[in-house]
């Protein structure tokens, strides 16, 4: 494994690959690794193998074992890949030791399930994780997990934790956080995510924080529109950013949020659009209405013609 810190190595698009099943709804090995490989060339900066989009919710901890190790020698040291870990802390730490085994290159720490804790039980939770391996570890905040700028500032001062990943949207805080770690934890090397559903409608305002670094479900299905949104951004290039969030990002996000876990169920329907049949979601998670997927694939015809594809 590499000495340089996982916060060093992100950059570019963050792929969260969906997790492949069969007919039958066991695991399809065969596919996830075609999905992770196609991800990689395509241009992705990181996989992160089994976490939301991944429907880590889903899997049991010998499936999770067995995606992690999968993407790993996919990855085979050409980008970082990071694995989900959640649930209660003694089953979070379990899931981590585990992507430890399998050779990943850092944790998300998705929220813990269910329960609304105290910024110093969480702290301890976090903390806990950050102890249990080798792996630097990136906090996820969204749902029932908010941080106060004082427990971030704690975080980055917490060897093992490196950064961030925001899911709440409130801009507010995070602007409050920034600059709590940056005054009271200077010199630690801590990233900042923009987490939000369909990342890039909010990008924008994320990079004016100086978030560069966002995940984004669209690289699962049409990596063509997300690296050119990606470069539209990063080389200035506003003409053809609001192109693309007005001609295809804002309707998709006014499609996902038409149906319950959309945000997952219709990426998965996306890949399958683009000719890999990764199955369909897990219970209890449900597929697209039919209607919704004929929209779909209209949008994904639109936003290829607005990248020249």
């Amino acid at each position: 494994m590499t000495t340089v810190s996982l916060a060093a190595r992100l950059a570019g698009p963050l792929f969260f690959p969906v997790t492949a099943f069969h007919p039958d709804g066991s695991l399809h090995p065969d596919a996830y690794r075609a999905h992770v490989r196609a991800g990689i060339e395509a241009g992705a900066g990181a996989v992160f193998a089994c976490c939301g989009t991944g429907e880590f919710h889903a899997l049991t901890p010998q499936e999770f074992h067995t995606c992690v190790t999968l993407a790993v020698q996919e990855a085979a040291g050409r980008v970082p890949v990071v694995a989900g870990t959640g649930y209660g802390t003694a089953l979070a730490l379990d899931f981590a030791r585990s992507a430890e085994a399998a050779g990943a290159d850092g944790l998300l720490a998705l929220p813990p399930y269910l329960v609304r804790a105290e910024q110093h039980g969480l702290l301890t939770h976090y903390t806990q994780l950050a102890a249990a391996t080798s792996l630097d570890l990136i906090v996820y905040q969204r749902d029932n997990v908010t941080l106060t700028p004082a427990t971030a500032v704690a975080l980055a001062r917490t060897p093992g934790i490196t950064g961030i990943k925001d899911g709440v949207g409130d801009l507010g805080l995070l602007q409050r956080i920034i600059g709590a770690v940056r005054t009271e934890a200077p010199g630690e090397e801590f990233r900042y995510f923009n987490g939000l559903p369909t990342a890039e409608l909010t990008q924008p305002a994320y990079r004016a924080l100086g978030v560069d670094l966002y995940s984004s479900a669209v690289f699962c299905f049409a990596p063509e529109i997300a690296r050119a949104f990606h470069t539209a951004l990063a080389t200035g290039d506003r003409a053809t950013a609001d192109r693309l969030l007005d001609g295809f990002y804002r309707p998709l996000v006014e499609l996902r949020d038409r149906g319950k876990g959309y945000a997952v169920s219709l990426v998965k329907a996306g890949v399958r659009m683009r000719g890999l049949d990764v199955g369909e979601v897990r219970a209890p998670l449900t597929e697209p209405a039919p209607a919704h997927l004929t929209e779909l694939a209209a949008l994904i015809e639109r936003g290829l013609i607005l990248v020249g594809h």
